[in-house]
């Protein structure tokens, strides 16, 4: 039976809560531990729909997969039975394409149909095909992707964009192919940084690590190991703004503030601020909430960029901020052109926005939200951005899809209620 969230606005988030593991991490993790048939133990894992899914593909691969805690994970793929993974598990999440450089790595074949997730806009696969294709894998199309390797071979190679999940596809391909790879044009984000880190902990040897130029030495076998995630730093920008929005107070422990250096230039141009108290973050009560212009007072625009830019990721949850705030900003979403048709639900709130085209929205703030309507997630972090919207409002809101947020999220409704939300999971009846 699908849920929904009931949510009573109009009460100030003050608290403590500590960040959970990086989901954008945690999902390409989990496949890379098919590249080893000794036993891997991933701690600060997100107990998040995507990741369950990833752990029911792992299973159906036949391997040992155990939680061992709230947050740890037990993983031994001693053995892979099959190297087919179920259309039902495969179109659920967009990560599951990230099975194919472990699965080309180690089986050597791989069928697999295109991968669900948000629907944010088109989300090219071709970048992960033609790196997988480089490094020696033929791949045929017919409603599922045929993927076999006769052994995967070192090569360099310049990926056509710099995507995350095909740089990490690559990485993983790689590591087990013979001889020296040489990834150029690659991401650099931090989820992409854990996976090198982690598969260096067992025995990979990737040079270049947090840079865009990837140099990486294929090795006979990895062997088993321990690794902690860090946080999820989307996870945490989106508490930063729930505080903000609420007018409340917050200390959000263990945030690896270090990857929030972009975030806070945006959320600064917004009249949001925080203070770094080692590896804690604490936001304070009273925020400025006032668009900084451009020079000239001229409107300033706000995009994301690939990293270190400001993430796409966030911008739902920035323009959320912008609508409490003073002034007016363009946002300019240029990577996805689904990902802005949410703001039709916050214009329904009272929101002050302007969609100006499928890539462009100017938001006029502060408007006071408004509760009494009912809407619906259509991806994770819009879904947020609603249920923040929801928190600031003047009355109840309801949230409904919210296994879209469930799937980006950990226990996202006790931590909201640690805090002083009132927010409830209820059925949505017939």
């Amino acid at each position: 039976m699908s849920e929904q969230f009931i949510i009573e606005g109009g009460v100030p988030l003050s608290g403590e809560i500590k960040a959970s593991g990086n989901k954008n991490a945690a999902l390409p993790l989990l496949p890379a531990c098919l590249l080893t048939d000794q036993p891997i133990t991933l701690y600060n894992v997100p107990n998040i729909g995507d990741v369950r899914v990833t752990c029911e593909i792992l299973l159906h691969l036949g391997v040992e997969v155990t939680w061992l805690d709230d947050e740890t994970l037990h993983i031994h793929a001693k053995n892979v039975k099959t190297h087919r993974i179920p259309r039902e598990l495969a179109t659920q999440i967009r990560s599951s394409i990230m099975f194919a450089g472990p699965m080309l790595g180690r089986q050597g074949q791989l069928d697999i149909a295109p991968p669900g997730g948000d629907i944010i806009g088109r989300r090219r696969l071709d970048t992960h095909i033609l790196a997988l294709q480089q490094l020696g894998a033929h791949i045929e199309f017919d409603r599922t992707f045929q993927m076999q390797a006769d052994g995967l071979k070192g090569t360099s190679f310049l990926l056509d964009e710099a995507s995350v999940t095909a740089t990490e596809n690559a990485i993983m391909a790689a590591t087990l192919a013979k001889g020296t790879s040489v990834i150029r044009n690659a991401a650099s984000e931090p989820h992409v940084q854990q996976v090198c880190n982690f598969l260096n902990s067992i025995g990979a040897q990737i040079d270049g690590v947090g840079t865009n130029t990837l140099t990486i030495q294929g090795v006979d076998s990895l062997g088993g190991g321990e690794f902690r995630i860090g946080a999820d730093y989307l996870e945490v920008g989106s508490f930063i703004g729930a505080a903000a929005v609420t007018g409340g107070e917050l200390l959000i422990k263990e945030a690896d503030p270090e990857h929030l250096d972009m975030i806070a230039l945006v959320f600064n141009r917004l009249g949001v601020r925080w203070e770094v108290r080692g590896n804690d973050v604490f936001v304070p009560r009273d925020q400025a909430l006032t668009i900084q212009t451009d020079l000239g007072g001229n409107i300033p625009e706000i995009k994301p960029h690939i990293w270190p830019g400001f993430p796409t990721d966030m911008m739902s949850i920035a323009i959320l901020i912008a609508t409490q705030a003073a002034g007016a900003v363009l946002f300019h979403e240029w990577m996805f052109e689904g990902r802005l048709f949410f703001t039709d639900r916050l214009a329904s709130m009272g929101a002050r926005v302007t969609l100006c085209d499928p890539h462009r929205v100017l938001v006029q703030g502060p408007a006071a939200l408004r509760g009494g309507v009912t809407i619906s997630s259509p991806d994770i972090r819009a879904g947020m951005a609603m249920m923040l919207a929801a928190l600031a409002a003047r009355g109840t809101t309801i949230i409904r899809n919210i296994q879209q947020i469930d799937r980006g999220y950990d226990d996202v409704e006790n931590k909201l209620r640690s805090l002083g939300a009132k927010i409830e999971r209820v059925p949505v009846e017939p």
